[in-house]
C-alpha cells in the first residue's frame, strides 16, 4: 500500500466511529421512538437514517445502495419506514440525534476551537468529494446535497458522513469488478478473518444463501471447504481494498501535507471519545483494523 492511499485508510478509521455513534446511541434510539418507530431492534431507526437522503426509496433502491444486506430484510423495512414519516422528518430527527449525541460524548469540546478547526478541514475535503465524483456514488452524493449545517459539530458529522459513503460507493464498484455478489461481499470477507461469520449475519442472509455463497467461492478457487479463503481468494479481497482505497483518494487530495498532520491531531481526541464511548460493538461487518 502506497503511503498516500495507507493516510487514506487511516482517516477511514478515524472518522468511521464519528459517523456511526448515530446508529447505536442511546440519543438516537430516543428520537427514533419519538418519531414513531419500533425500538426493540435497531434495524427500522438505521434504515430510516441511512436512507433519508435517497428520499422515499423503494426496498429495490435501498438493497442496491446498501449492497450487502439481503433483499428480503430491506423488504422487512423498506418502504414501511417511509409510512411512518418522511424522509425529511427523519432527516430533521437525525440532525437532533447527533447534536445530542455529540454533545453528551464531546462536553465541552463541542464548542472548542479544536473542533472547529477539524470540521472546516474534513467538510472542504467532503465538498471537493461533491464537486469531484458523486455522480456514480448515490449515498454520497444524496448526503453532499443536504444543506450544510452552521454548528461546527453537526458540520463534521456531516462531512464524516459524505466521506463514508464516497468510500462506501466506491467499495461497492470495487465488489462489483471483481465479480462478488452482495452476500458474497461477505462470505469472502468473512474468509480473510475480517470478522466472524456470525457479525455478518446481522445482514440478513439466509443459512441456505451463505452456504451457496461459499460453495460459488469454492468453484473459483477463492474459498476452501471450511470458508477460509485461498491464496488467490485473499489476493482477491486485497485488491478490492486497494481499489476502495484508491477511488476515495482524490478528495483528500485537497490537503497539503501539514493539514494532513493536524487533522490527524485533531480527529485523535474525538475518536477516543467514540471509541470510548463503549456504544460502538468491538467487532463490525466493516473489517476496520482486520484489513
Amino acid at each position: 500500500m502506497s503511503e498516500e492511499l495507507g493516510r487514506v485508510r487511516r482517516m477511514w478509521h478515524l472518522l468511521e466511529p464519528l459517523h456511526a455513534v448515530l446508529y447505536y446511541a442511546p440519543e438516537a434510539v430516543a428520537e427514533a421512538a419519538a418519531l414513531g418507530y419500533r425500538t426493540d431492534e435497531r434495524w427500522p431507526g438505521y434504515f430510516a437514517w441511512r436512507a433519508a437522503p435517497l428520499g422515499e426509496a423503494d426496498a429495490g433502491r435501498v438493497a442496491e445502495t446498501f449492497y450487502s444486506f439481503s433483499p428480503a430484510m430491506v423488504s422487512e423495512y423498506v418502504p414501511a419506514v417511509w409510512s411512518v414519516t418522511s424522509p425529511g422528518a427523519v432527516l430533521a430527527a437525525r440532525t437532533r440525534a447527533v447534536d445530542r449525541t455529540y454533545r453528551k460524548l464531546l462536553g465541552d469540546a463541542v464548542d472548542g476551537q479544536e473542533l472547529r478547526e477539524a470540521a472546516a478541514l474534513v467538510r472542504r475535503v467532503a465538498e471537493a468529494a461533491d464537486i469531484a465524483d458523486t455522480a456514480n456514488r448515490p449515498l454520497a452524493a444524496a448526503n453532499a446535497a443536504l444543506p450544510w449545517p452552521q454548528e461546527p459539530h453537526l458540520a463534521l458529522w456531516q462531512a464524516a458522513t459524505v466521506l463514508r459513503e464516497h468510500r462506501g460507493d466506491g467499495h461497492l464498484a470495487a465488489l462489483v469488478e471483481a465479480g462478488l455478489d452482495p452476500v458474497e461481499s461477505l462470505v469472502s470477507f468473512a474468509a480473510v478473518g475480517a470478522a466472524r461469520p456470525e457479525v455478518f449475519a446481522s445482514r440478513g442472509w439466509s443459512d441456505a444463501e451463505w452456504r451457496a455463497a461459499r460453495q460459488r467461492l469454492v468453484e473459483r478457487g477463492l474459498s476452501d471447504g471450511g470458508g477460509v479463503a485461498t491464496e488467490a481468494g485473499r489476493a482477491l479481497r486485497a485488491e478490492v481494498e486497494r481499489r476502495t482505497d484508491e477511488a476515495a483518494a482524490d478528495p483528500w487530495r485537497v490537503l497539503g501535507e501539514a493539514e494532513w498532520e493536524r487533522l490527524v491531531e485533531l480527529l485523535g481526541p474525538l475518536w477516543v471519545a467514540a471509541i470510548g464511548s463503549g456504544m460502538l460493538p468491538s467487532e463490525t461487518t466493516l473489517g476496520i483494523g482486520k484489513v
